[in-house]
């Protein structure tokens, strides 16, 4: 790279298949991951500021001037010019996490989201049964959720996402009187809270309270992790038409 020069972009780790693995790049330290870096935008050059110039210009120069000896494992990010539609579909089709869209003539604007770029995030989604909650200041805080395998629930992920004022309250009315005293989860406790905190230790229980395993509810998620959590969770709608017995893990 020439002196004084800046570039965005973003570090990847890539699984055997080469699709990007967050949970690779959080324990890279310990993995065999492959690391990718990914450029994207061009800030500085030389000393001079090119934020104001158009997204197309700046690319250009990145490819370039900045990054005139490209070589693994830097890569300049691709741009698709297809049909949003059919992006989506190739991006879910993958399994992939979701997809950014730029305006070619839009400037770089540090710390803003004026609308000239749009990050568009393709969820995953299925039914979990709720079966428990931890207290919040106003009903619940969130909700504890999981699956059934073989008969037993097994617990998957604690969400508080996806819920307006009402609809907590109104969920909150609908679950209190399915409180019951004993953890309803197979799996439990948990002897870690893991990286970011998603395990079910002992200590954490003792915030939850527990219901019976019948209230079936859509939501959505980015993806499983190794430790078969769920990641960003969150809640879309119950689910009446659906039996909780009948709630497998999918995917």
């Amino acid at each position: 790279m020439p002196d004084e020069t800046i570039i965005d972009g973003e570090v990847v780790a890539r699984d055997e298949k080469g699709k990007p693995a967050f949970n690779l790049l959080q324990n890279q330290s310990s993995s065999k991951a492959r690391l990718v870096f990914y450029a994207f935008d061009l800030l500085l050059l030389r000393g001079k500021n090119i934020m104001r110039e158009r997204l197309t210009t700046r690319r250009q120069l990145l490819l370039d001037e900045a990054l005139a000896d490209l070589a693994e494992p830097i890569r300049l990010s691709p741009v698709f010019d297809v049909p949003i539609p059919d992006f989506v579909r190739s991006v879910k089709a993958q399994g992939l996490e979701g997809l950014i869209g730029k305006r070619r003539d839009s400037v770089y604007e540090p710390g803003m989201r004026s609308g000239a770029w749009q990050k568009m995030r393709i969820n995953r989604g299925q039914e979990f049964v709720i079966g428990g909650y931890t207290k919040g200041t106003r009903g619940f805080d969130a909700l504890v959720i999981g699956y059934f395998d073989d008969g037993k629930l097994i617990y998957a992920a604690r969400t508080r996402n996806g819920f307006t004022p009402a609809l907590r309250d109104e969920l909150f009315v609908k679950l209190r009187k399915i409180e019951i005293d004993t953890c309803p989860f197979a799996n439990l406790p948990e002897k870690h809270a893991g990286r970011w905190g998603v395990g079910l230790t002992a200590a954490k229980m003792e915030e939850c309270r527990w219901l019976k395993p019948v209230t079936v509810a859509q939501f959505e998620f980015v993806e499983w992790t190794p430790d078969n959590h769920l990641r960003h969770v969150k809640f879309v709608a119950r689910r009446e038409d659906k039996e909780a017995a009948s709630v497998r893990r999918e995917g």
